[in-house]
């Protein structure tokens, strides 16, 4: 161990000046696929790509495997696993990395579009946990595929391009906004507000709705999809615009999803890192967590069950008591964020047992509300040994619990993959204004998360 690492200082800290280029152009790298991938099947497609790029090949294109290749698991391109193949028999288990890349938005509705006094709006419902009035004035795009009766799938994207338009949802004026101003934060804005004002020119020679028939026009000009197709569409609304650096310094992070794209992408770095592992190594990233991790593309779906299923019978090897035994022999770092203390809001943490800025990759013996119910609680003897690997990798690293006891709480998908009776332990980057629009973390955090994870599928 070098002189002068101790993990409990502040990161920025111990760093070379090669440590830190390398710090920057992972960050830079970072902003970039948070930029670029706002929904779920953006950042499964653009994993999948980078992963190609790496030597991955799909699945399902191959008929046999063996020790050093690199396959991937493409799960409705909502979800997906990256395999490397170990030297030890797959039955001796796996060493994963564990995030979601779904993340709180504004879903449109299957019938969203309406016309209001010549203004045409869409119809949202918000998807996962959100504060609503966070989401007015501000300017929003709109992201995701309509899939027309044909099985034609359209790409929709607006509001990205410096050169597109953007959307919003309005609020109401402080002049006229007493009655709003007496109420619940909860309360100020409903879930039926959150429409959003998508148009307001009338379509000449058009006398009922001509503001709506004009917006369809452009929409089928430019995307070639008519209104039914809503139905059969998956479009959400996420904030416009890039990631971008965040603090004088530059030593931070603002953007979009970072909960929990963050761990997403630090996880499929480091397993790049890694070839010829002793055991297989996985990253698998998940949707839907933000609601319960349900559905075909969430944690609680057979899919990656299924897909070491697969792997097994390419390795010319399978059994289902093989299967069974390979997961309850993993080890998992179920790589989710943490709240970072705040100076403005004080009150909620107990400063012993909370995540810091600058202190590192943080891990979470459980989670949970209450009584930890809900909670996935780490064995002692599995947290030894994680700490034994990242102190020899000089990892900065903390402790931390979500809030004072009976304050609130979380969960994540580690309990999901600890019912396979495999190792699991919470573990992440810890994030400003979670859940908001625009979140924050710390550029030293993302980079310890890296070098963490690197060393759990080294040590482990």
């Amino acid at each position: 161990m070098a002189e002068g690492y101790d993990r409990k200082k502040n990161a920025w800290l111990k760093y070379s000046e090669s440590q830190r280029q390398e710090l920057f152009a992972l960050n830079e790298g970072y902003k970039d696929f948070i930029s670029n991938c706002k929904t779920e099947r953006e950042c499964a497609l653009e994993v999948i790509r980078m992963a190609r790029e790496e030597g991955f090949v799909d699945l399902n294109s191959v008929d046999t495997l063996k020790p050093g290749d690199k396959v991937y698991y493409n799960n409705m391109d909502k979800a997906v696993a990256l395999f490397v193949i170990g030297e030890r028999p797959l039955e001796d288990g796996m060493k994963l990395l564990g995030a979601h890349i779904d993340s709180p938005r504004l879903d449109l509705k299957q019938v969203p579009l309406y016309e209001d006094t010549e203004m045409v709006l869409l119809d949202t419902h918000y998807y996962g946990g959100i504060k609503k009035y966070q989401w007015v004035t501000l300017p929003l795009a709109l992201h995701g595929v309509v899939v027309k009766k044909d099985g034609t799938r359209i790409t929709v994207v607006i509001g990205e391009d410096d050169s597109d338009p953007v959307v919003g949802i309005t609020d109401l004026l402080v002049h006229l906004s007493a009655i709003q101003m007496e109420k619940k934060a909860s309360q100020v804005i409903n879930g039926e507000d959150l429409n959003v004002l998508f148009g307001s020119e009338p379509l000449a020679g058009v006398e009922k709705e001509a503001v709506k028939a004009n917006i369809l026009k452009l929409l089928q000009e430019k995307y070639g999809f008519e209104e039914d197709d809503f139905l059969s569409a998956e479009l959400e609304v996420v904030p416009a615009g890039k990631a971008r650096d965040f603090g004088l310094d530059r030593s931070m992070v603002m953007g979009y999803g970072q909960d929990d794209r963050v761990c997403a992408y630090t996880s499929a770095m480091a397993l790049f890192e890694v070839s010829h592992p002793d055991r297989t190594t996985c990253c698998l990233l998940v949707d839907k967590e933000e609601i319960g991790s349900v559905g075909a593309t969430g944690m609680q779906s057979v899919f990656f069950e299924n897909a070491v299923a697969e792997i097994f019978d390419k390795l010319g090897c399978y059994s289902e008591l093989k299967v069974r035994r390979a997961l309850a022999n993993s080890h998992m770092l179920s790589s989710d964020v943490s709240a970072a203390y705040d100076p403005n809001y004080p009150k909620v943490n107990e400063k012993k047992n909370c995540a810091y800025f600058g202190k590192g990759l943080v891990f979470n013996k459980y989670t949970g509300r209450a009584g930890k119910s809900g909670s996935n609680d780490a064995n002692p003897e599995y947290i030894a040994s994680i700490r034994q690997a990242l102190e020899k990798h000089e990892v900065t690293y903390q402790t931390a619990e979500l809030g004072r006891v009976d304050q609130g709480g979380g969960g994540t998908i580690a309990y999901i993959m600890a019912k396979y009776n495999m190792q699991v332990i919470d573990s992440g980057v810890a994030v400003l204004s979670m859940h908001a629009p625009w979140e924050i973390t710390s550029k030293s955090d993302i980079y310890e998360a890296f070098c963490g994870y690197i060393a759990f599928l080294k040590e482990i």
